[in-house]
């Protein structure tokens, strides 16, 4: 089974890049499900009921989020009846949407956890401690598990693949929106990537306008920032092979494309 993540996708270059590209991809690399963070599609903040629905249509299977699946606020209209989204798991219970399910992928069982990060990141529940019991759960049916690691520091990303390797078949960190070139699989074959990346502007500050971000940096005053629309996109993703039987990773590749829109 080839799974394809795609890095967190920004604003409508990124959505462009995702329909002018994807379809060719998953024909060229034979992928047989797509995950890609959504959680700033949006305008840069949050997704909204018609964005999703584009995305589905572009050829993605599910859709994973992270600390901004909130900013919009179409987003509590829809999320608990869309099991094709997830909201990190390790919000407290009483949250809208699903943290984790088992997706059908032929004649596949494929465990997806979405987890967010504590360190430099809003206050949640133990990712270590939730990943455990979101993983004994999904067990039950699948040893195929991925999990999108939604997390600002390296250290912490890094520590959780190694605290779950040989328990899941991948972890891939997204958030930072700067792909990391740390790929590996780890003795336990668990699949492991600090950050997948970004699907979104070229010339920006990780999908902002440059000026605005340096502008803050110069100044110290507050500064409204709006993603970059400029047509020059990039495409950041992973793939990885599973072996279904037993949920072991047997390769993780980078990828990286550019498309202007």
């Amino acid at each position: 089974m080839r799974v394809l993540m795609i890095g967190d996708v920004v604003g409508r270059t990124g959505r462009y890049c995702l329909r002018d590209l994807l379809v060719r991809i998953k024909e060229n690399y034979e992928i047989n499900f797509v995950i890609a963070n959504g959680e700033n599609s949006a305008g840069g903040t949050g997704i909204t009921r018609k964005i999703a629905n584009d995305i589905f249509s572009y050829g993605v299977d599910l859709i994973t989020t992270g600390n901004h699946v909130w900013d919009n606020k179409d987003v509590f209209n829809f999320i608990d009846h869309e099991e094709r989204i997830l909201r990190p798991a390790n919000y407290p219970p009483e949250s809208p949407g699903i943290g984790s399910n088992i997706y059908r992928v032929g004649d596949i069982s494929l465990g997806v956890i979405n987890l967010m990060g504590r360190v430099f990141m809003p206050g949640l529940d133990c990712p270590f401690r939730t990943a455990e019991k979101e993983i004994a759960r999904l067990k039950k049916n699948t040893n195929n598990i991925i999990i999108d690691f939604h997390a600002e520091a390296t250290s912490e990303k890094v520590a959780l693949g190694w605290f779950l390797d040989g328990k899941v078949s991948a972890v891939f960190g997204t958030h930072t929106h700067v792909q990391t070139a740390d790929e590996k699989i780890l003795p336990g074959s668990t699949a492991f990537i600090s950050d997948v990346g970004m699907t979104g502007p070229v010339n920006s500050i990780i999908g902002v306008k440059k000026e605005l971000v340096i502008e803050k940096f110069i100044t110290q005053l507050p500064v409204r920032f709006e993603v970059s629309k400029e047509p020059q996109g990039q495409f950041n993703a992973v793939i990885v092979e599973i072996d279904s039987e037993n949920g072991k990773a047997h390769n993780i590749e980078r990828l990286i494309d550019h498309h202007e829109i």
